[in-house]
C-alpha cells in the first residue's frame, strides 16, 4: 500500500503547465473526486468529475495509457485516491498539492455554478 504522503505531487501551477501544454490524446486527464455538490459551487476548468463515494466502483474507467492529474478540494482525498491507483497498476498518476484551493489561490482558470452539458463527464 503508497503512503498518501508519499504519493507523486506537483503544484496547482505545474499541473495547469501540464494541462495547458499538452496535445490530445496523449494530454494528461484532470479528475476531481470531490462530490458533486462541491465540484458544481467550483472546480478547475476542464476538470472530469470521479466522486470519492463511487471511486472504487467507477476507477477502472480511468485511462491506464495516459498521464492522470488528482485534485480535490485541499489535496488530502485526492492523495489518497492517487496511492489507490498506483498500488492498483496505473503507472502515470500525480496529485495536485493544495487542490481545488490552491488551484484559486493561484488564478488559475475555474468554473463556478451549473455544469455545461457534458462538463465533468469522465471521457478517457
Amino acid at each position: 500500500m503508497f503512503d498518501p504522503r508519499r504519493v507523486p505531487t506537483v503544484s496547482a501551477v505545474e499541473a495547469h503547465q501540464r494541462l495547458d501544454g499538452a496535445r490530445a490524446p496523449a494530454a494528461p486527464i484532470l479528475v476531481d473526486v470531490r462530490e458533486p455538490h462541491e465540484f458544481v459551487k467550483v472546480r478547475a476548468e476542464g476538470a472530469a468529475l470521479l466522486p470519492l463515494s463511487t471511486f472504487l466502483l467507477r476507477h477502472t474507467e480511468l485511462p491506464q495509457d495516459r498521464a492522470i492529474l488528482m485534485i480535490c478540494n485541499s489535496g488530502a482525498r485526492s492523495a489518497q485516491t492517487t496511492a489507490y491507483l498506483l498500488a492498483n497498476g496505473w503507472t502515470d498518476v500525480t496529485n495536485v498539492a493544495g487542490g481545488t484551493i490552491a488551484w484559486l489561490q493561484a488564478g488559475l482558470p475555474a468554473r463556478h455554478g451549473p455544469l455545461e452539458p457534458g462538463e465533468g463527464d469522465l471521457t478517457a
